[in-house]
């Protein structure tokens, strides 16, 4: 616990509510949003059979669409956004006490990479509309830069948190900030992320805590993955730490998604990683590559108790400068 007494649930603990944001702007998904809507609409019809699903929505356009495709699927709520990254623009949700709290960073837009109107203030839309008091912190963090495991201890990347396009921190200065804000007892680094990851290698696209303890990453599918070395240095990396309970961690490698091209011929970070933890579900991204059958029956080993589905992200994951992320990357859970 940080010396302002925070904790940040595990994904799996149980949540009152699941937010993501609805595609309203053609500009940031190459004219098309019919491609990422068709996702979104899929991942919310999964999730809200057991979870209340809260979906942002930015125009006239916009709630007329999301209406039509989602029905009573989902609670709209009116706001103003730049794009749907709400892992990275909302608030983290804390505990404080017996108090859910709405934890609020700077952003500097990855980086400097997408300046976007309104993505800054978007966070406080989310906390005022679930009706959580906001505390402030004034270094740059995006919530798919860190993984929690409910008991202090967070996976990160160098990669990311110790980029000079975001804080310019060394080590010790990311992790002083860590407990602070977030209560980390422990962080385990890991070097780097997917090829081509926009972010900047953010650690809800590699590695996930799926209990205390255990993390799941991806295993290369074959010699032609682009990220071969990467995965493994991440496996290893793993195996060789401990969390804040002193626990040696232990690691559960899913088949990953592999070489995955796009429309433009590109390389993609597509990942079976970037999965929400939901009520008595877990969505996990597929692809329509070779191995996503086996990740998907490799991850349900690893929730027994919960329904693990597989979900087309290929829209989300998209193309050139749009998309670029999946179903982790735009939600983020409400602890209950």
């Amino acid at each position: 616990m940080s010396q302002n007494g925070v904790v940040i649930p595990a994904e799996w603990a149980p949540q009152r509510a699941i937010w993501t944001a609805w595609p309203a702007d053609a500009d940031e998904w190459n004219g098309d949003l019919e491609a990422p809507r068709r996702d979104v609409a899929a991942l919310v019809r999964a999730l809200s059979p057991s979870n209340v699903v809260r979906v942002l929505v930015n125009g006239d356009e916009a709630e007329a669409s999301a209406r039509a495709m989602l029905g009573d699927k989902a609670e709209l709520v009116r706001a103003r956004y730049g794009d749907i990254w709400l892992r990275d623009t909302g608030p983290i949700f804390a505990r404080s006490g017996a108090e859910t709290i709405a934890l609020r960073f700077a952003t500097n837009s990855w980086g400097g990479k997408y300046d976007l109107p309104d993505d800054a203030t978007v966070g406080d839309d989310v906390a005022r509309n679930a009706g959580k008091p906001i505390r402030r912190f004034d270094f740059v963090l995006e919530g798919g830069a860190v993984d929690h495991d409910g008991e202090g201890t967070v996976l990160t990347t160098r990669q990311t948190l110790l980029n000079p396009n975001r804080n310019g921190w060394n080590k010790q200065q990311a992790e002083a900030a860590l407990r602070e804000a977030l209560g980390a007892k422990v962080v385990v680094w890991i070097d780097e992320g997917l090829k081509n990851d926009h972010t900047d290698g953010h650690i809800d696209n590699i590695a996930r805590f799926v209990a205390p303890g255990r993390v799941v990453c991806q295993a290369p599918s074959g010699p032609d993955d682009p990220n071969k070395a990467t995965l493994e240095a991440i496996a290893a990396t793993l195996a060789g730490a401990t969390d804040a309970a002193g626990r040696r961690i232990e690691v559960i490698p899913i088949p990953g998604a592999g070489r995955y091209v796009n429309a433009l011929g590109e390389i993609s970070p597509a990942s079976h990683m970037n999965f929400i933890i939901g009520n008595g579900i877990v969505v996990v991204p597929v692809y329509g590559t070779a191995t996503q059958e086996a990740a998907l029956a490799a991850l349900q080993t690893v929730f027994p108790d919960r329904k693990v589905v597989g979900v087309s992200s290929r829209g989300l994951l998209g193309c050139g400068e749009a998309g670029g992320g999946s179903f982790h990357c735009i939600t983020q859970q409400e602890p209950a």
